[in-house]
């Protein structure tokens, strides 16, 4: 017998909360990202250099097409560095409720996307160790799939991203530890 998503409310909803509070404990308590950004060298400069510029996403140098990517002054610039990928962030308020907000909605959406896929994919009555198997992996995959192409295509650090990836699987395990529990 098939199920129905609807009927999976309350895995998505306490699997999403209990991500959410994992993170919570990862970032506030364990602590253990704070060593993925690094100081520049002379802070003060760079802020005084920045100051004025818009939030966003910057690249340094910068090219808007590939032909210009390919031109003899981008290619010096480059190798002559530095070269940067770079986000400034709204300042003023370090108030966190903005971002609060959109990753419990994330946590929401990826525990939703887990249902559809378990709905889809498992009977009525299946067993705890092949839910937990569907969807730790559908969740890891949801929360850290993304995170190695940060390490390859942006410069991420592969110690930053390995520590993404094992965050995604906390994510996982707890996911699939609601959806086997309360699996119909």
């Amino acid at each position: 017998m098939s199920v129905a998503l609807s009927s999976l409310w309350l895995p998505i909803l306490l699997s999403a909360v209990a991500v959410f509070i994992a993170s919570a404990l990862i970032w506030t308590v364990v602590q253990w990202h704070n060593g993925d950004w690094r100081k520049l060298p002379d802070e003060e400069v760079a802020r005084r250099a920045l100051q004025g510029v818009p939030p966003g996403e910057y690249m340094l140098p910068h090219a808007a097409s590939n032909k210009e990517r390919q031109s003899p002054e981008w290619q010096q610039k480059y190798k002559e560095g530095p070269a940067a990928m770079m986000t400034v962030l709204s300042h003023g308020s370090t108030a966190m409720g903005k971002q609060f907000l959109q990753w419990i909605i994330y946590t929401l959406i990826i525990s939703l996307l887990v249902g559809y896929v378990a709905a889809a994919s498992l009977p009525a009555g299946t067993e705890y160790l092949k839910v937990f198997q569907v969807t730790g992996t559908t969740a890891w995959l949801g929360y850290g799939g993304a995170a190695a192409a940060g390490a390859v295509w942006f410069g991420h650090g592969w110690p930053r991203t390995v520590k993404d990836i094992v965050d995604a699987l906390i994510y996982g395990l707890l996911t699939a530890g609601f959806f086997g529990w309360l699996w119909p």
